[in-house]
């Protein structure tokens, strides 16, 4: 027990230092900056390098000055394609950082609460909301109110809490329970050193890759929400609005649809490449061998 005191004393500094990456982890990490390197550079850079808005052209036509053809109503895909990124890029990470801002105070609360009722109370509530399907939800609040950004990033997170918080409850309580958490509670320490001092350093791998995964539905669920109009205008510099409008003229202009749709699943692809590499053992490489 002086020895499971002594490591929860150190709190988070194996967070801060880290380990560097080997085995399958170091195979895993280039490639996947390499694929989440360029939408990530697109949407957040691209905007600088868009310059002014040319004249418009015909409607789905390649060549005549624009390299990526034009889309539905004659705008440069080129154009299109370094604006329409950021919106979402920003809305998915803002979504999935409010959903574990609330769900993570939230789950070690119930895992380490000796008191059921603050559980049930917690944890029920939640359960309601996981019932509803998320774009079914995201779809009833726009029909009574139009979301912006802002709102549908709300709205993904509002989505995404009752899973994040079940998943950080059940890893949260498994720590709860060694006897690390029992001598620091007869040492009087804090909920909050409790909390994130130890049971945060324990679960902080499954949260990790529990974030990959939640991002990619935060991503899925903000591009087909755009895809269907919510939260973005119609004729908006967006990657999954050009999907959508353009893909009418798929077999004619493919590159207003296929440019953005590979940038989204390359979002999706590189983060969960980086996320397995960070989580990659030292010396797993060996084991699977």
């Amino acid at each position: 027990m002086a020895l499971a005191l002594a490591r929860s004393r150190r709190g988070l500094k194996t967070l801060v230092v880290g380990r560097p990456l080997q085995g399958e982890g170091r195979g895993r990490f280039l490639p996947g900056l390499l694929v989440v390197g360029v939408p990530l550079v697109l949407a957040l850079a691209g905007p600088l390098f868009a310059g002014d808005a040319g004249p418009r052209g015909t409607s789905l036509t390649t060549g005549c000055g624009h390299w990526l053809g034009t889309d539905f109503i004659g705008r440069d895909v080129g154009r299109q394609v370094l604006l329409g990124g950021r919106s979402v890029v920003l809305v998915a990470l803002a979504s999935t950082a409010l959903a574990y801002a609330v769900a993570v105070p939230l789950g070690f609360v119930c895992a380490l609460t000796r008191r059921g009722w603050v559980e049930e109370l917690l944890m029920r509530p939640l359960d309601v909301l996981l019932s509803v399907p998320s774009l079914l939800l995201i779809l009833l609040v726009a029909a009574v109110i139009a979301p912006g950004p802002a709102g549908l990033a709300l709205l993904v997170a509002l989505v995404s809490i009752p899973d994040a918080a079940r998943i950080v409850r059940a890893a949260g309580a498994e720590a709860a329970s060694r006897p690390a958490v029992e001598a620091l509670r007869m040492q009087g320490e804090s909920w909050t050193r409790m909390a994130f001092g130890h049971i945060g350093r324990s679960v902080v791998r499954t949260l990790a890759a529990d974030a990959g995964v939640r991002l990619t539905g935060a991503l899925y669920l903000v591009a087909t929400a755009a895809f269907l109009g919510v939260g973005v205008a119609p004729d908006a510099s967006d990657w999954a609005v050009m999907v959508d409008r353009n893909r009418t003229g798929l077999f004619v202009q493919p590159w207003a649809v296929v440019v953005p749709a590979l940038l989204i699943v390359a979002l999706t692809m590189g983060g969960n490449l980086l996320v397995d590499a960070a989580l990659a053992r030292p010396g797993s490489k060996g084991k699977h061998a």
